[in-house]
């Protein structure tokens, strides 16, 4: 990419920013009456970003998908309003901030840190081994922070001198610093948004401090904020409730609920034995417990550490110490918040011990060795149940039949003499779905591992879903109806506990592993069944633009239940009738969107530090003033608030709400967009219309198809993307990186790509422009004028319909890669038939920056403007109309370029050498001068009653063709094809597969247009791209070749070549400057100047179609070319040839004819352009 072409648009969007500025054509304001200027209004939003650091290229997709959408919607005659807040509640900020004082302390100012950096490899290698294959290798803290272990360290990553980093250690100066900075690099991208409406969060703006404190005062009045013991992600460390947004990894993990099978010992022997007389139990967590009734032993580590802990019932239990932490906090053990083991031992020291366990049909079952239990997962004790889970029969059968195994764990034959016991009858897989998927999958043992996965996989789900209990006194129902049951029946016997840990392992941003806790908190009563009903209403009637995201927001309708608001550190506002609790940063952020229609009215600033035009002040925003500017209420309150300002803000309101989109990675499905609705439908419980419109969910972003990590060096920051690409060129790639949940690809080849693109884009308008005066006008009546509007017509619907439905990728295709091709394809082919029609040009130009202009502003605004000559930005500018598109003729149009495409593919295998004999060179074919198209006006006989017959089978398939066998059997059955039997099934395999290409179109035997006439009319264009003399269109019944009459058929022409005498004339241009030389071009007989010029012009690319150009041949054809040239006067010694002169090859030569004289031409001749 040149540097050039970068600064020439990076001057461009400088310009046309600073209009922008000017004009204030972002600042959206509510029509003052109703009725008045009353256009339909579009109000998206997107999740305001954390102000503790610079944006990066990941925020920058998410919210593309707002600034796309507003463009588009503008241009569609909407009222628009794209606000955008800065966060700054939660923990992140006030840690950072802590952990800087610490440094300093510790370390002075600037710090001096030693070289050890142990405990940040420890790190990442134990977030190594607990990631699955859906994650990176490493955190995300580490990710964004580039591997350094120290704050300051971070923060000079972020290109910040050490002088200024001291002053971070006060928290009020991340939100002075970092805010103003994120709002200067939007405004570099051209951000469609009113920044009159912009705030940072917390207590530190005292208007939205008072937003929030009313939203809670009524959630708690209508009974959706609770208080008590709630499970909820814990950090001992921090002594507090850990956030999603407070988490250096496991943001979107969540507590994971198992039963805990108590397993008692029946004697207590060895270590064990100084636990007597209190009964002892080893506990295994399991989210199956319906399948106890299959237990058949239970596993247990050798090389894991296990601990005996007293339980709050004076019972003994035995697990690992992760389990046992998870436990204190939940209230489970006789000390709570504290593990005190009562016995440490090692898995190999419990081999062979006794249990007895809840509803096996097994008196007795043993302990047993399974290395592939690990400790990061549940209890580090593990059930077995053969009969359902292939990893515990293969496991067992191999301890059957490896003695020497058995022998190292002290393990007797008695010990795994046991059979797997039918408990689940599974659809396919019987009831023993275990050993019957292992023996079909050829399982031998537990090294099988990645067919196990596979197994698992197959019968696991099935069995819960489809499988029906075979015993206890539930026989005979769904698994997944009577999985609550037992579990309740098992706690009731006192068989079992109800246990939870995190899903996954999850790391504050304090560096605490965190744990489930019962917590004593206000939460947010999420999952309540009137409330879950309520938001399920607001669900069904959204518009999710993806089913995935709609299916991700039933699942977590399905679990939510409750959410902690509450936490007693970070940043934030304070719970009004409890102040010693902060409330946390999801739960201030649920319907902040409102705030945004009237944030400009209250502050003009974004700290919310200097009052709006009316002078209200924070104090003045009483509970029942937000009551009646957001409408909950008719009644106006009693207060000191103009009555005009209050009914300024209330219109406001009342004109921009709903949220028509809002925008966000899929990460946010399961909290913040759940609360999102789920508050809304409590806020405006009466008001359905106020409910939120739609949600657009898009995947992570990658760079070069690789996760962003700063310990890799594959980040970018938006500066970074802004200075390298610009804001369209880098708003290009956004675009095309992806439309689907699926994770996008940022691709700096097509940012760079896109760089040239816009410049060309807007060379070449300069140059149409300037051509204007050389181009037809009049009627647009050429085959090609028509087939290029309906094609132009046809690009910007499909375009319409893309940017409607949010698929901006599939926007960018058809509105500008296909649609400058189709305007190229069409300047092609008019430049060798009757030229370019100004009309169309004009026509592509205007519309072409409409279509693009929601993703490239910049660059379309300036063409739109200073080449264009509109008056007014083009953000004041309408989608383009059309009328409807002539299908027919866009099939003729693509059935051009195709016969042109194959024509030249023909051409090419024409010229490809023979295959030589050893030994020998082969030769290169002498290349073609003529063609002859081959075109058939019908299908022959027998291949039209095929195509007829398969028409009639999709149809009465519902627009599907059956299988082959039954295909073949209704072709086989007409007597019409019997000779043709050989050929009929390979025949229709070809259309079937070409139905699979261009559709139904396929199966007819005729097509849409005069496939001669779309052909003659450009064989000028079609000679020219074959770089033939001559071509002529015969239809193929007059084709004396059986196989061209046989396989040519409509919609394939097929192309034959013929090679004529030539004669190589020189041509030589004696001007200076023009960049024009010498070339070499054929002869042929009866060649006129006006076909060695077309020649010319297709050989010699800097001969235009506007210049004008004259041959001149040598008085002295011999001596002439040999004399020195004259550069004041390259003519003289020559003579023009007229237009009526005739070439003919006599004995290797050229000669020409004048007025009834032949004569020699000569091997030289010379041309002038002008």
């Amino acid at each position: 990419m040149s540097r050039k072409k970068l600064e020439d648009l990076l001057a461009i969007e400088a310009s046309i920013q600073q209009q922008w500025e000017e004009e204030k054509v972002f600042e959206e304001d509510a029509p003052a009456q109703e009725g008045e200027g009353r256009k339909e209004k579009f109000m998206v939003t997107f999740p305001y970003p954390y102000m503790n650091g610079r944006l990066h290229l990941g925020h920058t997709f998410s919210l593309s998908k707002c600034e796309f959408a507003v463009g588009y919607q503008r241009l569609k005659g909407k009222r628009c309003l794209f606000p955008f807040g800065l966060h700054c509640t939660g923990m992140p900020i006030k840690a950072s901030a802590d952990k800087l004082k610490r440094e300093v302390a510790d370390y002075g100012c600037p710090p001096n840190f030693p070289d050890d950096d142990d405990s940040m490899e420890v790190a990442q290698l134990k977030e190594v081994t607990i990631q699955d294959k859906s994650k990176g290798k490493k955190s995300k803290a580490v990710a964004k922070t580039g591997g350094v272990k120290y704050q300051w360290q971070i923060m000079q990553s972020l290109g910040i001198d050490d002088k200024e980093i001291e002053k971070f250690t006060n928290e009020d100066y991340w939100l002075k610093y970092f805010p103003p900075h994120c709002v200067e690099d939007l405004k570099r991208v051209g951000l469609h948004t009113d920044w009159r409406r912009s705030f940072i969060t917390t207590d530190r703006n005292p208007y939205y401090d008072s937003f929030v404190r009313w939203q809670f005062l009524r959630l708690r009045e209508k009974g959706k904020i609770q208080f008590g013991k709630r499970y909820t992600i814990y950090s001992p460390k921090d002594g507090q409730p850990c956030m999603d947004h407070d988490r250096s990894s496991g943001e979107g993990v969540g507590p994971q609920e198992y039963t805990l099978i108590k397993m008692r010992v029946q004697e207590l022997k060895g270590k064990l034995a100084v636990l007597a007389p209190k009964p002892v139990f080893l506990i295994a967590a399991t989210l199956r417990p319906e399948t106890m009734y299959g237990q058949t032993n239970c596993w247990l580590g050798p090389d894991l550490t296990y601990i005996a802990l007293e339980t709050k019932d004076g019972e003994v239990v035995v697990c690992t110490r992760r389990a046992a932490r998870n436990m204190a906090f939940q209230g489970m053990l006789s000390v709570e918040n504290e593990v005190k083991p009562l016995l440490e031992l090692k898995g190999h020291e419990l081999m062979g011990t006794k249990l007895s366990a809840p509803l096996t049909s097994y008196k007795t079952i043993y302990t047993l060795p399974m290395l592939t239990v690990k400790e990061e997962k549940g209890t580090g004790v593990v059930t077995s149940v053969p009969s359902d889970a292939p990893d515990d029969f293969a496991a067992l059968v191999d301890l059957k039949n490896k003695p020497a195994l058995r022998e190292k764990y002290g393990i007797t034959e008695e010990m795994v003499n046991f059979d797997p016991v039918p408990i689940i009858d599974v659809p396919e897989y019987g009831s023993l779905s275990a050993p019957t998927i292992c023996q079909m999958m050829g399982i031998k043992s537990q090294n099988d591992r990645d067919k196990l996965l596979e197994a698992k996989e197959k019968v696991y789900l099935r069995g819960f879903y489809e499988g029906t209990l075979l015993v206890g006194e539930l026989r005979g129902k769904k698994v997944q109806d009577i999985k609550k049951q037992i579990q309740e029946m098992l706690v009731k016997a006192k068989e079992a506990l109800i246990y939870q840990e995190p899903e996954k392992q999850i790391i504050s941003r304090s560096g605490d592993e965190c744990v489930v806790a019962l917590c004593d908190q206000w939460y947010l009563d999420y999952g309540e069944a009137a409330w879950r009903a309520e938001t399920q209403k607001n669900l069904d009637a959204l518009e999710t633009y993806h089913e995935e995201v709609r299916r991700n927001f039933e699942a977590t309708l399905e679990w939510l239940k409750g959410h902690a608001c509450s936490r007693t550190y970070g940043l934030g506002t304070r719970l009004p009738w409890d102040e010693k609790w902060l409330i946390e940063s999801l739960s201030d952020s649920t319907i902040y969107m409102a705030y945004y229609t009237v944030c400009h009215i209250l502050h003009s600033d974004v700290y919310g530090s200097v009052q709006g035009e009316y002078g209200i002040k924070p104090e003045q925003m009483t509970p029942e003033v937000w009551d009646y500017v957001f409408q909950l209420t008719d009644k106006a309150p009693e207060s000191s608030i103009k009555k005009e300002a209050l009914q300024k803000m209330r219109q406001e309101f009342g004109y921009w709400y709903p949220v028509d989109l809002r925008t966000s990675g899929k990460d946010l499905v399961p909290n913040h967009l759940t609360y999102f609705l789920y508050n809304h439908t409590a806020i405006w419980s009466n008001k359905p219309d106020r409910w939120p419109q739609g949600i657009r969910a898009n995947g992570h972003l990658l760079l070069n198809s690789e996760k962003m990590s700063k310990s890799t060096g594959n980040f970018m920051t938006l500066t970074d993307a802004l200075d390298s690409y610009g804001a369209d060129g880098m708003r290009l790639a956004l675009a095309n990186a992806g439309d689907s949940v699926e994770d996008a690809n940022f691709e700096t080849p097509v940012a760079d790509s896109g760089v040239l693109r816009l410049w060309t884009f807007v060379e070449l308008t300069k140059e149409l422009l300037a051509e204007k005066s050389s181009m037809r006008t009049g009627p647009a009546s050429t085959i090609n004028d028509k087939m290029f509007t309906s094609e132009m017509n046809l690009k910007i619907r499909e375009t319409d319909e893309n940017y409607r439905s949010l698929m901006f990728k599939e926007a960018l295709r058809t509105g500008f890669f296909e649609y400058n091709n189709l305007f190229h394809q069409y300047r092609e082919r008019a430049q060798v038939q009757a030229g370019l029609h100004w009309d169309l040009v004009s026509r592509y130009l205007t519309t072409q920056v409409l279509l693009l202009a929601p993703i490239c502003p910049h660059a379309c605004d300036y063409i739109w403007q200073k080449l264009l000559g509109n008056s007014k930005s083009i953000l004041h500018a309408s989608w383009p109309t059309t009328e409807e598109p002539d299908l027919a003729l866009v099939k003729a149009s693509e059935y051009l370029a195709d016969a042109s495409h194959r024509f030249r593919l023909r051409l090419k295998a024409h010229m490809s050498p023979a295959k030589s004999k050893k030994g020998e060179t082969a030769a290169t074919p002498q290349a073609p001068s003529h063609g002859t198209v081959w075109i058939a006006k019908t299908f022959p006989k027998w291949q039209s009653i095929i195509l007829t017959t398969m028409h009639d089978l999709y149809k009465a398939n519902g627009n599907c063709l059956p299988d082959n066998k039954e295909l073949s059997k209704a072709l086989g059955s007409n007597p019409s094809l019997k000779k043709y039997m050989k050929k009929v099934m390979p025949f229709a395999q070809a259309v079937r597969e070409r139905l699979n290409t261009v559709g139904e179109t396929a199966l007819k035997d005729t097509v849409d247009f005069n496939e001669r006439s779309i052909l003659e009319e450009n064989i000028d264009y079609l000679r020219g791209t074959l770089d033939l003399e001559g071509l002529q269109m015969c239809w193929t019944e007059e084709c004396d070749n059986e196989r061209t009459q046989e396989e040519v058929v409509p919609g394939e022409p097929y192309l034959t070549f013929t090679s004529a005498p030539c004669v190589i004339l020189s041509l030589v241009n004696p001007q200076p400057h023009t960049g024009l030389f010498i070339c070499q071009l054929p002869i042929y007989e009866k060649d006129t100047v006006a076909s060695v010029l077309a020649r010319l012009r297709r050989q010699e690319r800097f001969v235009k179609p506007t210049m004008k150009v004259t041959f001149h041949r040598y008085s002295d054809p011999v001596l002439g070319p040999r004399m020195m040239p004259n550069l004041a006067n390259p003519l003289q010694g020559t003579e023009e040839l007229n237009d009526k002169i005739v070439l003919s090859l006599k004995d290797d030569a050229v000669h020409f004819t004048s007025n009834g004289t032949s004569a020699f031409l000569g091997t030289k001749i010379l041309y002038m352009t002008q």
